[in-house]
């Protein structure tokens, strides 16, 4: 593999990445909404934070996190058993997400494959549902964070506005 090559399969990626940043920053918006409305606990980001980052296999190692998720792992739980139902419609996304990230992971060197598996098992991986094509997971990313004003869209300018900016 040639650097040229090479350089853009790693910008690839890490575009990837920031596309799964994006569904995982909507997802924590969504259970710290949903757990607002639903519990009236204190805690609803730390919470909604340890619920993003089970569904997606990541652990926050910071001792305040570990010990936060091992006191409230019944509630994690039972929201992680919930998702489906809760957010039906964003298991979508949820599943792009983690098989695009399983993909970058496998470029990597790395086997993710057990973030799939937990998924399924909670069934908030949508099995039918076709893996999308990079271009296609950037749109669907791209929309859906202009949709929780995540993203701004890029917005047309005049020559004259391209000419005071540059001068």
């Amino acid at each position: 593999m040639t650097t040229s090559t090479f350089e853009k399969k790693s910008q690839l990626i890490a575009s990837l990445r920031e596309g799964i940043a994006v569904v995982q920053m909507v997802l924590f918006k969504e259970m710290k909404a949903r757990l607002t409305k639903k519990q009236p606990l204190k805690n609803h980001s730390m919470l909604a934070g340890s619920i993003t980052n089970e569904v997606f296999g990541n652990q926050n190692q910071e001792k305040k996190f570990v010990a936060f998720r091992q006191e409230n792992l019944g509630n994690i739980e039972l929201e992680l058993l919930n998702l489906s139902a809760d957010l039906p419609k964003f298991c979508e996304n949820i599943t792009d997400a983690l098989r695009i990230q399983t993909l970058c992971d496998h470029q990597e060197g790395e086997d993710s494959s057990e973030t799939l598996i937990r998924a399924k098992e909670l069934e908030i991986l949508v099995e039918e549902r076709e893996i999308p094509l990079p271009s296609t997971f950037m749109t669907i990313v791209r929309l859906l964070g202009e949709e929780h004003n995540l993203i701004i869209p890029p917005v047309q300018i005049t020559s004259e506005q391209d000419n005071s900016i540059m001068h």
